[in-house]
């Protein structure tokens, strides 16, 4: 997927109130950007990283600037929330993700009183797939989710398993920002709730699937699979 062009360097100074962070420009003024990550960003919302800003000319916006990419361990880190699905969404589309090619697919779907991130339609079959955006690691090579307790990502795990009851595939996909990455696990130091369910519902038939972004200034796409260690 392409990014906005042209992006903007940056110095992150600091991020606050979740929404908002202070970049220092390379003329030494300072903006505040709209940052779109709910998450605590742990690794990435640190102060002195670089960082990559896009600017909006809508001047109907309260802030012109949103926070795209940082700089973490001499990799870009996409923590774009909004973007996640729309990588994955392309990837599936164009058949790049092995074991997922040739289907319909469409996005949001009303699963029970939830909805689901993705269903792919291929004649009678259904796979229910929701995405989860990982920017955070073990402090080495192994990528961790969530980077904080989430009852809503416990909720999708169950989502996916009832799928499963209906004889459905469903599919937890971590799609990993973090460019040193070489495998997955749960963030159990963090969420060991969402751990346990995580192990849980995987031994009960959701599958888990975890690959690798590769995140440039130009564009984030799917790359390939990580081991898992459960």
């Amino acid at each position: 997927m392409r990014l906005p062009s042209p992006l903007i360097e940056g110095t992150l100074v600091r991020r606050y109130k979740r929404f908002l962070a202070d970049v220092e420009l390379a003329d030494g003024s300072v903006v505040t950007a709209h940052t779109p990550n709910t998450g605590s960003m742990m690794q990435c919302a640190v102060p002195g990283h670089a960082v990559l800003l896009s600017r909006a000319d809508n001047p109907a916006r309260k802030l012109p600037f949103t926070l795209e990419l940082i700089r973490v361990n001499g990799h870009w880190v996409d923590t774009h929330t909004h973007r996640t699905n729309r990588v994955v969404e392309e990837a599936l589309c164009e058949g790049r993700i092995a074991g997922f090619e040739g289907y319909d697919v469409a996005s949001e779907v009303r699963f029970g009183e939830s909805r689901l991130d993705f269903m792919l339609r291929r004649g009678d079959e259904c796979v229910f797939i929701e995405v989860k955006n990982v920017t955070l690691t073990d402090g080495g090579e192994v990528a961790c989710f969530p980077d904080a307790v989430t009852e809503r990502g416990r909720r999708h795990l169950n989502d996916l398993l009832a799928a499963v009851h209906q004889g459905h595939r469903a599919v937890i996909f971590f799609l990993v920002q973090r460019g040193e990455a070489r495998a997955f696990r749960p963030a159990d130091h963090i969420d060991p709730a969402y751990g346990r369910t995580l192990r849980d519902v995987v031994a009960r038939g959701v599958e888990v699937l975890a690959c690798r972004s590769i995140v440039t200034p130009e564009e984030n796409r799917v790359g390939e699979r990580l081991p898992l260690v459960l």
